[in-house]
């Protein structure tokens, strides 16, 4: 065992927080655990996950559960190709594998939605291969003690942590050691103002030693930020019925629930919308922009500016829901909001009165 490990793995003994997914080798609970926080931070990914185990304790139960379902439960943790895929998945174990995860990385990385890093946590904890995890907290470790100077994003640079990884993990205790450096960088090596005046590993850290702590791991610059306007157009007719649709493309909330949607390149006006709306809906009695300032909603590469248009029709809408069923679907979290501030507005009694 090295130096390094020996140390990551001490201070982990001391300082590793309860969570529920270490209690266990269960891979399906571990591999639960990976697929939410997956760009999630732990704080908010748990409550997540004791829903999750709660409604589906066994891989089964979340294969025969209905696809809305999965999706409103998940809703609020974005990303939603991992929801689909979890489900997905979950389907193929209980079909084709005979509710049993495969117990190698070679056969986890098959599987939809798992990749390098989760196949490797999956195997090493559950299963105990010898295969080091490299995640976002892994990368800093690593470039910091290191001082590895080459882009966490490059195909380069993944390549040599990945190699690095493998030279410096404990393989006799892999899974709690995996566990342990990811918990490391999640709380000692921290990315920003790290504590490294009382870190076990201070004094054979390079970038300490070389004042290069604020600027490690280097990471490539991302692609620019695209903007879109997005008016939702929330139809509402004398009933209190209103219109919900399923996204089916390929972009971003695939399969969730929204309002009719109107993209436009700059911000539509009243005017402006009666033109649009009218082709669509005929014997319209209002339209009223929800509020002037329109919701900014930044996404990882775009950011929406997004207003809301009450369009009150005369006659009821055919195959609509009621506005007091809309909590049953699944939509974003853009419209989550909306919705929680509509329902406790004053116009929300006029509507289902």
């Amino acid at each position: 065992m090295s130096t390094f490990s020996k140390t990551i793995l001490h201070w982990y003994s001391t300082h590793k927080r309860p969570l529920p997914w270490r209690n266990t080798r269960d891979p399906y609970k571990v591999w639960l655990s990976e697929i939410i926080l997956q760009q999630t931070r732990v704080a908010q990914g748990l409550p997540y996950y004791q829903k999750f185990i709660e409604h589906y304790p066994k891989v089964n139960q979340l294969a025969n559960a209905e696809e809305r379902e999965v999706l409103k439960l998940w809703q609020g943790l974005g990303y939603y190709s991992r929801a689909r895929n979890l489900h997905y998945t979950a389907k193929a174990i209980t079909t084709e594998y005979n509710g049993k995860f495969p117990d190698t990385y070679e056969g986890l990385i098959q599987l939809k939605g798992i990749g390098d890093y989760t196949a490797s946590a999956i195997s090493s904890i559950c299963f105990n291969e010898a295969r080091p995890v490299v995640d976002g907290n892994v990368y800093r470790v690593l470039a910091r003690y290191f001082g590895v100077e080459l882009p966490v994003n490059s195909p380069k640079g993944m390549r040599y942590f990945k190699d690095l990884a493998l030279q410096v993990m404990d393989a006799s205790s892999i899974g709690e050691y995996n566990q342990a450096i990811m918990e490391f960088g999640a709380l000692q090596c921290t990315p920003k103002n790290p504590d490294c005046d009382h870190c076990p590993l201070s004094s054979g850290c390079i970038a300490m030693q070389q004042a290069s702590v604020a600027t490690l791991p280097i990471k490539l610059k991302k692609s620019k930020v695209k903007i879109r306007h997005f008016n939702y157009v929330v139809f509402i007719d004398r009933l209190g019925n209103t219109k919900l649709q399923k996204r089916i493309g390929k972009g971003i909330w695939q399969h969730l629930y929204e309002f009719p949607l109107i993209e436009s390149n700059t911000l539509l006006e009243e005017t402006e919308m009666y033109g649009r709306v009218s082709s669509e809906e005929e014997k319209i009695k209002d339209i009223i922009l929800w509020k002037e300032d329109p919701v900014v909603h930044k996404l990882s590469h775009q950011h929406l500016i997004t207003r809301f248009w009450i369009v009150e029709l005369e006659e009821e809408i055919k195959g609509g829901v009621t506005l007091n069923s809309l909590p049953q679907y699944p939509v974003p979290v853009l419209l989550a909001e909306f919705l929680e501030t509509f329902k406790n507005s004053y116009f929300w009694p006029k509507y289902i009165s």
